[in-house]
């Protein structure tokens, strides 16, 4: 079964990081137009560095949660027909053992140089301005799709969704697009997995309400023991 799983704040909220915003609109405590826009960047670089730098190194404070390690078990038995796309910009779902992860608004741990237009892995801060190992410009920025610039690999996610039997949002809030009009590209089956109905919760097929550490696990084993690799 071809499985294209789309993930979003609401699985790694349940390993202690924050979700995008707040109930009063805040991301962290900020503006989302104050950190996370190409201009927010060019009018105040250095805050926009710390902002990151400190979401980066609170990844080393927590750990993949069940949902992430459930989805790497349904990887481990489906190899190359599971695809998880995420809009997460943290590494729980590596961590977890899942290697067919598609970040579409960037990774935490990646540093872009806008000189040399590289991308290099990356753990410590950028505020400092480290030269680039690459071209040595101090031109690095959070490898982050920003609110105005094209998400990640979009041809990849369509072709994925266009040929796949299946389509499960998780922990998303259907309010930011591309992602929110997958379920309308997908050929398959949709399914939703979210704490409370997403605001596309009606374009699903199946809308299931729960946290993502009892409900992925629970929908892994229904695949797993329904025709697929490991059924008896």
């Amino acid at each position: 079964m071809r499985i294209v799983v789309l993930t979003g704040a609401g699985i790694s909220a349940e390993s202690g990081l924050s979700t995008f915003r707040d109930a009063d609109g805040l991301w962290e405590g900020h503006d989302p137009m104050q950190v996370a826009t190409p201009e927010a960047y060019d009018d105040d670089p250095a805050l926009v560095q710390r902002f990151y730098d400190e979401r980066r190194a609170a990844l080393s404070r927590v750990e993949p949660n069940a949902a992430h390690v459930a989805l790497a078990r349904l990887e481990a038995a489906l190899g190359d027909d599971l695809l998880v796309v995420t809009q997460n910009v943290d590494d729980l779902h590596e961590r977890a053992g899942s290697t067919r992860v598609h970040h579409i608004h960037g990774s935490l741990r990646s540093a872009w140089c806008t000189s040399c237009d590289e991308r290099h892995l990356w753990d410590g801060p950028l505020a400092d301005r480290p030269p680039c190992p690459g071209c040595g410009d101090r031109a690095l920025r959070p490898d982050i799709v920003w609110f105005g610039e094209v998400p990640y690999g979009m041809d990849v996610v369509e072709r994925a969704l266009w040929s796949c039997e299946q389509f499960v949002s998780i922990g998303t809030s259907g309010a930011v697009y591309p992602a929110a009009a997958f379920v309308h590209w997908a050929s398959g089956r949709t399914l939703e997995l979210n704490l409370e109905p997403s605001m596309g919760a009606s374009d699903f097929a199946e809308s299931r309400q729960g946290p993502a550490t009892h409900l992925v696990p629970v929908w892994v084993d229904e695949v797993l023991g329904d025709g697929g690799p490991n059924s008896s």
